[in-house]
C-alpha cells in the first residue's frame, strides 16, 4: 500500500491539510492585524484542500477494492 503513487498523493494531500490548519490556528492564537486580514481565507484553503485530500481517499479506496489487492 505505501508503495501506491495514489496513496503518497493522498498522504500528502492530507499532510497539507493539517499545515493549513496549524498556520491557521497558529494565526488565530496570535490574533491582531493578520488574523483580521486572513483568517477566512486561510480556512478556505483548508476546506478547499481537505475536499481534494478526501477525493483522493475516496479515489484509492475504491480502486483498492476494485482490484482486489
Amino acid at each position: 500500500m505505501a508503495d501506491d503513487p495514489l496513496f503518497i498523493i493522498a498522504a500528502l494531500a492530507a499532510l497539507a491539510v493539517l499545515v493549513i490548519l496549524m498556520f491557521g490556528i497558529g494565526g488565530f492564537g496570535k490574533g491582531g492585524e493578520f488574523n483580521r486580514k486572513h483568517a477566512n481565507r486561510i480556512m478556505r484553503y483548508r476546506i478547499i484542500a481537505q475536499a481534494v485530500a478526501v477525493a483522493l481517499i475516496v479515489i484509492f479506496v475504491w480502486l483498492r477494492g476494485k482490484t482486489g489487492n
